[in-house]
């Protein structure tokens, strides 16, 4: 029994400050919320009088959250409130960067594919060269451009075929000049001299600068999901995502595994436009060499068809392939949506400045150290040497808290935010009153006349008990403000349930050995604890 005990109270300090000293010799430290680092916050509003639902809201949440997540923004918060969606992100200083990022329209547009998929070698979107001379080239982060005197305008990406120039960028030719790039202003001068300034625009994990959709020209676009990243060109939409009723479903498509079954509007609204794509595309036109039909939500592709028949005349589409179940019912979502699309205008851009925050976190600080200070000096006044055990086994709890925080930020990029911190501040309570309940248990036992050893052993197990429910009324709590709530409230409501979850462990792998070995010892026994003098025998004066 002592073996264990040793075994739990060294390994729980062991993982603790193991986990802290990590952190200091790594130098981590947890992500800032908005509050605490600035950055710019960015409301939309859904255009008057069009149409608009849950449905179609909620994936241009999704469709914002994963053009910032792509470009690791750490925690944002991206809140649909009605017709409202606002988006806070940390760390964000330019504001143009910032609505680029979430502006977008969720309609779904069907374009043809006008050369097969590929992965793009992107350039370094650090590196930046300009040449000058007859025939010049100029490269500028993310993209490389060739232009010659007199030939067509054609776009090169390092190591891969060419391609027609994609839409978003902007190309002049004239003797000997070059003008390039998304986000780029250039002025062409005598033959052999270019001058260009640019502006850098958002760039997806690849190096490819963030694209909105532009249904009338043609673009390259990526395929969402796609392992090795994959690019298409693809053609000037013909068509939305209103040619389908709002209920395409995700199901197994007999032989093919997951598919998605979707049905056609009749008529002018959708079988004519979806009939007319998809001849073009069987036959193999100009306009669809490929033979393919590209899904485009926002500049992402989140379907690459291939065209088997050229009509569909019984008012269905079913499309197959490769698709877990999770992508299925992605896909199906998407056509739902495309039915009843959300349009949003921008209301507002607002920076926000992290020093009424940093001001705020160390009143925050400061106030808390000085609350903990105080309990921790009441604790040792009124339990003599079990309050050092509370000392102890609080800096045990913010140790394993700050190690469990700082690799949640690294791998999830968690926030922590004041409302963090609020709910970390107030879990010091929860944490005391499991010592609370034990000494007192202890004392309770040792007033019965019982020894200390045994006393300790008794006490823990019915503290035990009281402990368990207390803090799951805390995580219960936590967890309905957590699931029903959004902003600041929802990461209160996280770091208050994580450090109720940290107390639980310190209570059962720290206090209980720690108190239980202390109670083994003759030199406990010949103290006064908890202002009891105990005797061999158990008896109390």
């Amino acid at each position: 029994m002592r073996r264990k005990l040793l075994v739990s109270l060294i390994g729980i300090m062991v993982v603790a400050y193991g986990a802290l000293l990590a952190t200091i010799i790594t130098d981590s430290k947890p992500a800032l919320g908005l509050d605490l680092q600035g950055g710019i916050s960015v409301t939309q509003r859904a255009v008057s009088g069009a149409t608009c639902s849950d449905a179609s809201m909620q994936l241009a949440v999704e469709k914002i959250r994963d053009r910032v997540d792509s470009l690791g923004v750490s925690e944002p918060e991206i809140l649909c409130q009605g017709d409202t969606i606002v988006v806070n992100l940390p760390g964000v200083k330019n504001q143009q960067q910032a609505v680029d990022l979430v502006q977008v329209t969720g309609l779904v547009y069907l374009r043809p594919v006008l050369q097969a998929c590929q992965v793009l070698n992107v350039p370094d979107p650090n590196a930046s060269t300009t040449t000058v001379a007859g025939g010049s080239t100029t490269s500028v982060a993310g993209s490389s451009t060739t232009t010659g005197a007199t030939d067509a305008p054609t776009t090169t990406a390092a190591g891969g075929p060419s391609r027609p120039l994609s839409s978003g960028n902007t190309s002049t030719t004239g003797p000997a000049s070059t003008t390039t790039a998304a986000g780029s202003t250039t002025t062409t001068g005598p033959a052999g001299s270019t001058t260009t300034s640019t502006t850098s625009p958002p760039l997806d994990e690849n190096g490819i600068p963030v694209q909105k959709s532009d249904p009338n020209n043609p673009q390259i676009l990526p395929v969402q999901g796609s392992k090795p990243p994959q690019y298409c060109y693809v053609g000037p939409a013909q068509g939305t995502g209103e040619v389908f009723k709002d209920d395409a479903s995700a199901t197994i498509v007999s032989g093919k595994g997951w598919g998605v079954i979707a049905n056609l509007r009749s008529g002018a609204q959708g079988e004519d436009i979806w009939n007319n794509l998809a001849r073009q595309c069987f036959n193999a036109e100009a306009t669809c060499p490929t033979k393919q039909i590209s899904i485009d939500l926002d500049g992402t592709l989140q379907s690459v068809a291939t065209v088997n028949t050229p009509s569909f005349d019984t008012g269905n589409v079913e499309i197959s392939g490769s698709f877990t179940e999770g992508e299925a019912k992605n896909l199906a979502r998407v056509l739902n949506s495309g039915s009843l699309p959300v349009e949003l205008e921008l209301q507002s851009v607002q920076n926000v400045s992290a020093s009424l925050g940093k001001d705020s976190l160390r009143a925050a600080v400061i106030s808390g150290a000085i609350g903990v200070l105080l309990v921790l000096l009441f604790m040792v006044a009124y339990y003599r040497l079990l309050g050092l055990i509370v000392a102890i086994g609080i800096t045990v709890s913010a140790s394993l808290l700050w190690g469990i925080i700082v690799w949640l930020s690294r791998t999830n990029g968690l926030a922590l935010s004041l409302s963090g911190i609020a709910g970390i501040i107030v879990s010091v309570g929860v944490t005391v009153d499991s010592y609370v309940v034990f000494f007192e248990r202890l004392k309770d036992e040792v007033r019965s006349g019982k020894t200390l050893r045994n006393s300790a052993t008794r006490g823990f197990q019915g503290a035990w008990r009281t402990i368990v429910i207390a803090d799951l009324v805390s995580l219960i709590g936590a967890l309905v403000l957590w699931y029903l709530t959004v902003g600041a409230v929802r990461g209160f409501a996280f770091f208050l349930g994580l450090s109720t979850l940290c107390d639980l462990i310190v209570a059962y792998t720290f206090t209980r050995p720690m108190v239980l070995l202390l109670a083994r010892t003759k030199w406990m026994e010949r103290r006064k604890v908890m202002g009891i003098e105990v005797t061999s025998h158990g008896a109390t004066a």
